[in-house]
């Protein structure tokens, strides 16, 4: 089997990395993983191809479209390639990431792409929609929901909702749901897992002992949260008076280079906090950390249940999303939840030491994480599986 999954990332790191996680899962089939935004390394497994459009991106308030080159130029080659991939190719399924509930700025290669697979020009393919758990509120969300009901019960064949349908549904952020004609299914939330052992093997590799304290500081992309980073360099003083303690950074590729080197400088003064862009053992750094601290995007808070380390999120306030996934996970008493106020470093030493006294332990009732695994299922099966 043949699957095309075409995933634009614009911001952050969260739809690539959750995409990623699905296209691995779909192993042993023939993936041709396409994507257009900035440029983020990784290991591509045998099964994929992996084809790169010219890279369009987009400002933290999500309103102006950014690229290097003649926007209307590179518009013309995204459409064009992305049509000639599906020519090339003729999958058995294509896989769309958020469209039609965001990403309406993609229209332009998008809709003549999904137009074309309806009227058979690649020969019989399934076209499917892939979404996270929650959506960003609209200016207009009556033309919102029209159209992407619209565009999805006459361009797709069916809908994989990645949520855990006891803790978020469509409905909650998608009053129309109800009249979506094609298929849906809840596939639980997708992130991969710590490797086996991953806790004790991180810990000798850094050298720490029973009673040192491992906390990571991560912003996701980078491109926003950098006031957290700042705030955990700043309050790590406060913190390594009160016991052994390593502080690893990671800002996230995306982050600017000035800021980079500012953060880099306040942090040389402490010879036990580091600072990086990125780590391809993110999440074995977490099942080996004692606390984290991060923003409340999709795919590191998934990261931070699947490794069962103790966290503290700051959300992202430009949209709704971020404050209700720590809310709502917040009040099932699987991470804590800082407000801006809580970045002073004193009262961020203080939030950080009460979870550090508490420890790691076992959480009860965490949503279903096994939902790399049941999109491919579901890909491969034509939604055909149970729910």
């Amino acid at each position: 089997m043949t699957i095309v999954f075409y995933c634009q990332h614009v911001l952050g790191l969260g739809h690539f990395m959750r995409s990623l996680a699905i296209v691995r899962a779909l192993a042993p089939h023939r993936v041709v993983f396409v994507t257009g935004g900035p440029e983020m390394p990784f290991q591509a497994p045998p099964h994929l191809i992996h084809e790169r459009l010219p890279v369009i991106s987009m400002d933290e308030d999500f309103s102006s479209v950014l690229s290097d080159s003649d926007l209307e130029e590179v518009r013309a080659e995204r459409a064009s390639r992305l049509m000639a991939i599906l020519a090339r190719e003729r999958p058995d399924v294509f896989v769309v990431e958020l469209y039609p509930f965001g990403r309406k700025a993609f229209e332009f290669e998008l809709l003549p792409a999904l137009e074309a697979a309806r009227t058979g020009d690649f020969g019989p393919v399934r076209v499917l929609c892939s979404l996270r758990d929650i959506l960003v509120e609209k200016k207009d969300p009556d033309a919102f929901q029209s159209r992407v009901v619209s565009r999805l019960n006459s361009l797709f064949d069916g809908l994989l909702v990645h949520s855990d349908r006891s803790l978020f549904t469509l409905e909650d952020t998608f009053p129309r749901a109800g009249e979506i004609r094609v298929p849906v299914a809840y596939t639980g939330f997708v992130t991969e897992c710590p490797s086996p052992g991953a806790r004790a093997r991180v810990r000798t590799e850094m050298g720490l002992g029973e009673a040192d304290r491992l906390v990571v500081a991560s912003a996701g992309g980078g491109k926003v949260g950098k006031e957290l980073l700042v705030a955990a360099v700043r309050a790590y003083p406060i913190l390594a008076a009160a016991g052994p303690t390593r502080l690893a950074v990671f800002t996230g590729p995306f982050l600017d280079e000035d800021a980079f080197q500012r953060l880099t400088v306040e942090a040389y003064a402490h010879e036990k906090v580091t600072v990086s862009r990125f780590s391809g053992k993110f999440l074995d750094l977490l099942a080996g950390a004692d606390l984290s601290l991060s923003l409340a995007g999709y795919n590191t808070t998934m990261n931070v249940l699947a490794s069962g380390v103790p966290a503290l999120v700051w959300p992202f306030a430009q949209n709704r999303e971020q404050s209700l996934r720590a809310g709502r996970l917040s009040a099932m008493g699987l991470l804590g939840v800082l407000a801006s106020d809580d970045l002073a470093p004193v009262r961020l030493a203080g939030r950080v030491s009460e979870l550090l006294r508490r420890g790691r332990r076992s959480y009860d009732g965490i949503p279903g994480l096994g939902g790399a695994a049941r999109s491919a299922r579901l890909i491969v099966s034509g939604m055909q599986l149970d729910g």
